[in-house]
């Protein structure tokens, strides 16, 4: 497959490591200091996209792949305010757009437990949940990305949480998140819950960044007859579970 890599920090790198791994090209390659060669791209030298940039620059740039008509694989967190409009756009262009705050196989099939475990919770508010992530120092945005879905996962499936917030939380009705930032942590993700007779634990660690890497390339090959919006759940066929 011939790819069109957006964002080459760490991550950028990886995903190119593993491409190139199993068998694929890296056509273009899109950074801070070349970001207006993105709008040059003929996406007939291009088969997928793949958008790990920054905040400021993830509209911007995944527009312009459905306006090029190019299917756009995008993992970059901090903006998602504005997705719902590329999505519409998506559909305008009959396009291709998959999106996920976090590509490993192991954190996607953690975050379908954590709506069961939310559902199996509810009834027993003698348990408080809270959720704590861990990642690098050069993490822009806090809470990450996955961080916040798996709040949501369980906002939406225990009636006694409306809302998170940076823990500690002040409301009862609050998900209190704790965010660490350290050296060289690619990523943990813990969801508790406290009673006074025990504590239940689910909890996810990256060793590496390869595992989210290959997730993303993995992506790239199922997704080349696809079209629409999509996410991990489609990919790893969740829905089914």
């Amino acid at each position: 497959m011939r790819m069109l890599l957006i964002g080459y920090g760490k991550m950028g790198q990886a995903i190119e490591h593993v491409a190139l791994q199993r068998g694929h090209r890296i056509t273009h390659k899109i950074d801070l200091s070349n970001s207006a060669s993105l709008a040059t791209v003929n996406p007939k030298t291009v088969d997928v996209a793949l958008e790990f940039s920054q905040p400021t620059a993830a509209y911007s740039n995944i527009y312009q792949c459905l306006a090029k008509n190019i299917p756009v694989i995008s993992g970059t967190t901090g903006w998602l305010a504005k997705k719902e409009e590329l999505c519409a756009y998506c559909k305008v262009y009959q396009g291709t757009f998959f999106y996920a705050s976090n590509f490993s196989i192991g954190m996607n099939i953690l975050c379908k437990v954590n709506t069961f475990l939310a559902k199996l919770m509810d009834p027993y508010p003698e348990y408080e949940v809270t959720l704590a992530e861990e990642h690098h120092l050069e993490k822009k945005d806090a809470p990450s990305g996955t961080a916040i879905a798996l709040a949501e996962g369980i906002i939406q499936n225990m009636h006694r949480k409306n809302r998170w917030e940076i823990f500690p939380a002040q409301q009862k009705d609050s998900l209190g998140i704790l965010v660490k930032r350290e050296p060289d942590v690619p990523g943990t993700h813990t969801i508790t819950y406290t009673a006074p007779p025990d504590t239940l634990e689910l909890k996810h660690t990256a060793h590496s960044r390869e595992g989210f890497a290959l997730g993303v390339v993995l992506v790239a090959e199922w997704i080349q007859d696809k079209q629409g919006i999509l996410g991990m759940e489609d990919f790893l066929r969740l829905d089914d579970c």
